[in-house]
Parts: structure tokens; sequence; C-alpha cells
């Protein structure tokens, strides 16, 4: 089994879906292990993001991520990785495929409703930082 991060990111939750994001998720033999509502604060998504930092969007996603509530849900299963990118689709949500997360749900490259580790390793590291406490 293999671990991976989801993150509803704030327009999805603002927008009220959480639930519609799940039930893709669950439909596609993802187990759901962990999930909560929280509200990055600007050092968190910092240090969430800090691979990012000297990028010219860094300021305004950290901004865009601390702007209201996200949902991290640590998922397992086969190939989880390459397969929650794929129902999350390309991170522009206009070239994403229909029926993907991204698609249905996003606005923009920024706004795209979701995040998705981006390599086993990633999932783990990702996972432990929203998760610490739990033993997976």
């Amino acid at each position: 089994m293999e671990r991976t991060l989801l993150i509803i990111k704030p327009d999805a939750v603002r927008d009220r879906h959480i639930g519609d994001i799940l039930k893709i998720v669950i439909d596609a033999g993802f187990d759901i292990k962990a999930l909560r509502m929280t509200r990055l604060t600007l050092d968190q998504a910092a240090r969430f993001y800090a691979v990012h930092e000297g990028k010219s969007f860094y300021a305004s996603l950290q901004t865009y991520m601390t702007s209201g509530k996200i949902v991290p849900v640590a998922l397992e299963r086969d190939n989880a990785v390459a397969k929650l990118r794929e129902i999350l689709g390309a991170t522009d949500p206009s070239k994403a495929a229909p029926g993907t997360i991204r698609r249905l749900y996003g606005s923009s490259i920024e706004s795209n409703a979701s995040h998705g580790s981006d390599s086993v390793e990633n999932g783990r590291l990702e996972t432990a930082f929203f998760f610490p406490e739990l033993d997976f």
C-alpha cells in the first residue's frame, strides 16, 4: 500500500466541494486514513511549500493557502500517488481532463481546488506534516 496526501484547498472548501471531492477519491479506491479541517498559519504554509521558496509564485501561494480553511486528507491504496494525480488532473483546470477534480472544481492554476503529493517520498513527508501523531 502506498500513502499520499490530498489537500482540499481554500477555494473548494469555501465553495462547499469537500464531499464531492471525497466521493471522487473514495470511488477511485482510496482508503481515508485521516482527515481534518484546519487553517494554515503563514509559518506552516512557508514550511510546507519550502520547496518553492524563491519562485515567483511562492508569496501568493502562501497567501492563498492561508486565506481560508483547508482539508488535508491522508490516503492509501496501491499506486496512490499516480492514481491521485490522475483523478486530480492537470494543475491548470482549463487543461485538465473532463471529470477530474481540478476540471470540475478549480478556477485557475492557483485556485485549482486541490493539492496532491508528487512522489511516494513526498506522500510520506506531507502526510506526516499534517498527521504527525498517527502511526501509518
